[in-house]
């Protein structure tokens, strides 16, 4: 950040009074920027014994298969962004059930929180963000082309939740992966 949103005026990078983290102060108003992590909300849409998953027609990792989920609006609720962004990727209409995960990614400033979801009807398709969608049983989950570490984990659990009959609430975190060794 280089400017104030409020004034225009530039920003300094330095710990305000009474905080103890460096933040963007605007040397002209006085404004305090704050930086804080985005909130990633999802579904597990089940239909039987099957969950929808969505292919991703977008980057990051085009090409590979996830939960419909994306970042939180303001003005809502992680349920109500849960719902909105199964509607939007796959055109699927849900009731959202129970919280499932909450996993942190620190390394790129994000929580991802999943919920269960009933899917209503079996009308659904491909959103604008995806290439295709599909409802997979537990054994053809393409699990070698799943988008993202945190969906594999929510699906790791489910799956593990539904054979024990009981379904928790889970949650982690996600390090970062390791860069490859240089010589």
């Amino acid at each position: 950040m280089k400017f104030c949103s409020n004034c225009g005026a530039p920003v300094t990078l330095r710990i305000p009074p009474g905080d103890s983290l460096p933040r963007h102060v605007c040397t002209n108003c006085g404004s305090i920027h704050y930086q804080n992590p985005k909130i990633v909300v999802g579904a597990v849409p089940e239909w039987e014994e099957r969950i929808l998953l969505c292919r991703r027609a977008i980057e990051p990792r085009h090409g590979f298969w996830t939960l419909p989920a994306g970042f939180m609006e303001n003005a809502e609720t992680t349920a109500e962004g849960a719902a909105r962004e199964t509607l939007e990727e796959a055109c699927a209409r849900v009731e959202v059930g129970d919280l499932f995960t909450l996993i942190n990614v620190p390394h790129i400033n994000q929580v991802h929180i999943v919920y269960r979801a009933r899917l209503l009807d079996l009308d659904f398709g491909p959103g604008e963000e995806s290439l295709e969608v599909a409802l997979f049983e537990e054994k053809d989950i393409p699990w070698d082309d799943i988008a993202f570490r945190t969906i594999s984990m929510t699906l790791r659990h489910y799956f593990e939740d539904r054979r024990k009959g009981s379904f928790g609430f889970h949650t982690g975190s996600v390090p970062p992966i390791a860069e490859p060794h240089l010589p």
